[in-house]
């Protein structure tokens, strides 16, 4: 288990490098990165964030989901007043791609900023779902250990739906391991 003062280290040093461009990748000696279809950390903890446009569906989520007995890591915002989507993003994936979380969830208007922002993050496969197909589909096929949505685009009751399908789908490992496998080697050509 992440303490809270763990977790405002990681999240301040991961924003201090966004906004300063630091290239210093934070490093975790004794967890390793996380790898296709391999989690690194016991399946409850959740690392959770969003932006302006997010923070009312992540504060709902973050309740929801503690009530369901998962350990929430809050990235943050926490308010209502402008903030960049990308440094949340990558404070969430940085978390899942250093083990420190199992999955990560963010929030922003749409979702997609969010997506390209952690998928940039070595490790991290995230996935924008606004739907029970797409959330399946991520889990299922592509072994997705972020998902990102758009609280401008999907009711809260949508959103609960939506996290439940993804976090209770597994992988479906067989031939989407060996495409999953693929996209993890991307990472090494670049």
């Amino acid at each position: 288990m992440i303490s809270d003062a763990e977790l405002r280290a990681i999240v301040e040093k991961v924003v201090q490098r966004t906004v300063h461009g630091s290239k210093e990748r934070l490093e975790s000696p004794s967890v390793p990165a996380v790898q296709a279809s391999k989690p690194v950390v016991a399946g409850n903890t959740l690392a959770l964030g969003a932006d302006h446009g997010g923070f009312k569906m992540k504060e709902m989520l973050k309740a929801y989901l503690a009530e369901a007995g998962y350990e929430i890591l809050d990235c943050g915002t926490n308010s209502t007043d402008s903030v960049d989507y990308p440094d949340f993003a990558f404070a969430v994936a940085e978390l899942v791609s250093l083990g420190k979380a199992w999955r990560g969830i963010v929030i922003d208007g749409a979702g997609i900023g969010s997506c390209m922002a952690a998928n940039k993050v070595p490790g991290v496969r995230a996935a924008m779902c606004y739907d029970h197909a797409s959330a399946v589909n991520s889990r299922e096929h592509n072994d997705a250990n972020v998902l990102t949505l758009g609280a401008g685009l999907i009711g809260d009751n949508l959103a609960r739906q939506i996290v439940d399908t993804w976090l209770k789908t597994d992988f479906g490992g067989g031939r989407h391991a060996r495409r999953v496998d693929k996209i993890t080697a991307i990472e090494s050509k670049t």
